[in-house]
């Protein structure tokens, strides 16, 4: 089993910041409720507060495809291009401890 870490880069269209954090805070919960789920957790720009960084962590490869089948992430897929530009990057451990 190999574990997955999903890093996401969020920058919120203009006037879509308060929208973007939102759905954001929406996913956190039912997120880390999931099974598979190690973390999740969200962070904002100090210099950029319209910039948010998601920091996930799944026990496979598997779980990374459960989570893409919740209702939560396709909601968010259905309207994130809608509120900001988005750099996704999926990453397999080399040296992790």
């Amino acid at each position: 089993m190999t574990s997955v870490k999903i890093v996401a880069i969020l920058t919120a269209r203009a006037g879509k910041t308060d929208d973007l954090k939102a759905l954001l805070d929406g996913m956190a919960a039912p997120s880390r409720a999931e099974p598979g789920n190690l973390r999740y957790d969200i962070w904002r720009d100090r210099d950029d507060p319209g910039r948010f960084v998601l920091d996930e962590l799944y026990v496979d490869g598997a779980a990374v495809t459960a989570h893409r089948a919740t209702p939560h992430f396709k909601r968010y897929v259905a309207v994130i291009e809608d509120l900001a530009e988005r750099t996704a990057i999926v990453l397999d451990p080399i040296a992790v401890t």
